[in-house]
């Protein structure tokens, strides 16, 4: 089965649950348009590989949510939008968020959850709590502490992403980037989150930020 299918499966097996088991209208068509979203040639990091990890990401730290089918849709949606070049892709995201959903019969509540959880992405930083806020941002702040192969094959798409941004302004907006994480008290707020991956994030993070000030 390609990722593609797989996708797919998952998609529309998480879309089932949240509809409470409704069929109607047709899920396909709802995975296909994020697929093509998550698949847009301006992307290099924010791909369906990073999809995928978050989507497994979640299901490692699912039993720590409160309601973890709102954590999957929000993982499908929280980079729909992606232009490197915008800032407002989170707000837009969340948009196609409750627009898909509301079409595709999605209660209410369960949407604006959905929504509130991708705009959380922007700062990364849930309320004491919030139990789904923390399990989305842990699993999308995953990657930073990848083993250094894959961290360094991380920075080195998110640079590509931003190939329009001079060398020293990229330089200097990472690094300011990196300042906020570090300036967390905690980067990851879930049980595992926090055992198993804040030390390796932090000496990632302050890796490259030393780095990028040689």
């Amino acid at each position: 089965m390609s990722v593609q299918e797989a996708l797919r499966m998952r998609w529309l097996r998480t879309l089932e649950t949240a509809r409470n088991g409704k069929t109607t209208p047709d899920a396909l068509p709802y995975a296909d348009n994020l697929l093509a979203r998550w698949a847009e040639d301006q992307r290099r990091y924010h791909t369906t590989d990073h999809l995928v990890a978050v989507l497994d990401h979640i299901d490692t730290l699912a039993d720590h949510a409160a309601d973890p089918q709102a954590v999957r849709l929000a993982a499908w949606f929280h980079d729909a939008v992606y232009h490197p070049e915008r800032s407002e892709n989170e707000e837009r995201s969340a948009a196609v968020a409750v627009r898909a959903l509301t079409d595709a019969g999605v209660p209410a509540d369960l949407t604006e959850e959905v929504a509130r959880l991708v705009r959380l992405t922007v700062t990364h930083d849930p309320a004491p709590g919030d139990t789904n806020g923390e399990v989305l941002c842990d699993a999308d702040l995953a990657i930073l502490a990848s083993d250094p192969e894959a961290y360094e094959a991380y920075t080195r798409a998110v640079r590509e992403e931003y190939d329009f941004v001079p060398d020293d302004a990229f330089r200097a907006g990472r690094a300011a980037v990196l300042r906020q994480l570090l300036d967390l008290e905690r980067l990851f707020r879930t049980p595992y989150g926090a055992a198993h991956w804040e030390q390796r994030a932090r000496t990632n993070l302050n890796g490259e930020l030393t780095r990028l000030s040689h």
